[in-house]
């Protein structure tokens, strides 16, 4: 199959090392997969050296001009499949689709990984109507989308994966070097952009209590995003300066990750999270609020801890016994690296998406090429 792929971002999230596994993964398998990616974005950085690399600038909102130039894209190349990985992206594939009006018209395919609504207007249900399948990447994407009025017979599930042996194989960082922390104190890790839904304030009130009970903890935060002013307030207003640390986005981030001695993810909202992924892919136990499809990935009481979102004093408490527990952490983090062996390769992933594309290859209309790729 020959498939387009479009990714809007210019910061590099989760979202976007999917999208990098994805065309990696496919073109290995033999398929042809082309990248069009924002050109001051880290996806299209790291893609550059390679092969069907098409730089699209996108604009806010509804983007005619950007949509005209990948209309000229889809008529050049004529791919079988599109898959849009935002939903920018997906307004830019239905209008570009509108405008190129090619013959046969390629399926159309949209990833949904974040728990975010889906719009009402007339543009929105326009958009949503053309296309032929949603892939969402947890059973908590797919049921917002059925609540949200999209047809379960649109939407499949393909969990999100990674490659588990290299991060195995990764060196762990110095992670007390890197921060100047205290030899021999704990580190408490997460991976996560600076941005509301990811309950980084609730992290930071469960760290107070933390240092409590063990005093040497530190709490390392890796990541970027608006709310890294209001994040430094809230450190220093609980005399937090000496124990938790802002530490940017890293290059590194997965050699960090193998670096901490437990991984924490805070979220009140929150798709199937890859970060956390990479973590038990990592050997760490984690504590994880039980959102989207979190639940899913973390398996209470065996590979980390589950607790209710916005609930610091339930975080605080798992974090604490786990920091006190060192043989439990330590079967934790072996039983999460297996789960992420046995259920979330990037082999798997590629594998799933490739026969959805195959399923959906060249059957109209939408509503019939749905009902082949229904899962569940």
């Amino acid at each position: 199959m020959f498939s387009l792929h479009v990714d809007t971002g210019a910061s590099w999230r989760g979202g976007q090392g999917q999208v990098m596994q994805t065309v990696t993964g496919l073109r290995s398998l033999g398929h042809r997969a082309v990248l069009v990616a924002n050109p001051e974005g880290e996806l299209y950085r790291r893609m550059q050296e390679g092969l069907d690399l098409v730089p699209l600038a996108p604009g806010d909102g509804v983007d005619l001009a950007s949509s005209w130039r990948l209309s000229r894209v889809l008529k050049q190349m004529r791919p079988e499949i599109i898959h849009a990985h935002d939903p920018h992206a997906l307004s830019l594939a239905v209008m570009a689709l509108s405008i190129a009006a090619p013959t046969p018209r390629p399926s159309l395919v949209a990833a949904r990984r974040e728990e975010h609504r889906v719009g009402h207007n007339s543009f929105s249900r326009w958009q949503l109507s053309e296309v032929d399948c949603f892939i969402a990447n947890c059973a908590a994407i797919r049921d917002r989308l059925a609540a949200e009025g999209v047809p379960r017979s649109k939407t499949t599930i393909v969990h999100e994966g990674v490659d588990v042996e290299r991060i195995a194989r990764t060196p762990a960082a110095d992670v007390h070097g890197a921060f100047y922390l205290p030899h021999g104190s704990p580190v408490v890790g997460t991976v996560s952009a600076l941005v509301p839904q990811k309950g980084l304030h609730h992290l930071i009130d469960a760290a107070a209590l933390v240092v409590r009970e063990v005093p040497d903890t530190r709490v390392v935060i890796l990541g970027n995003g608006e709310l890294r002013e209001s994040l430094e307030r809230h450190i220093k207003e609980k005399h937090l300066e000496r124990h938790v640390f802002l530490g940017g986005f890293r290059l590194d981030a997965v050699e960090m990750t193998r670096g901490f001695d437990l991984f924490v993810m805070s979220s009140i909202s929150e798709g199937m999270c890859t970060a956390l992924v990479d973590a038990m892919a990592a050997g760490k136990a984690a504590v994880a609020t039980s959102v989207g499809g979190i639940p899913e990935v973390l398996v209470d009481g065996e590979t980390g801890y589950l607790v209710p979102p916005r609930d610091h004093r339930a975080m605080a408490e798992r974090l604490v016994f786990l920091l006190t527990h060192t043989a439990v952490r330590e079967q934790m983090g072996e039983a999460a690296r297996q789960r992420a062996a046995d259920s979330f390769t990037v082999e798997r992933m590629v594998a799933e998406t490739a026969a959805v594309y195959e399923q959906l290859g060249g059957i109209h209309p939408a509503a019939d090429t749905a009902n082949r790729v229904a899962r569940g």
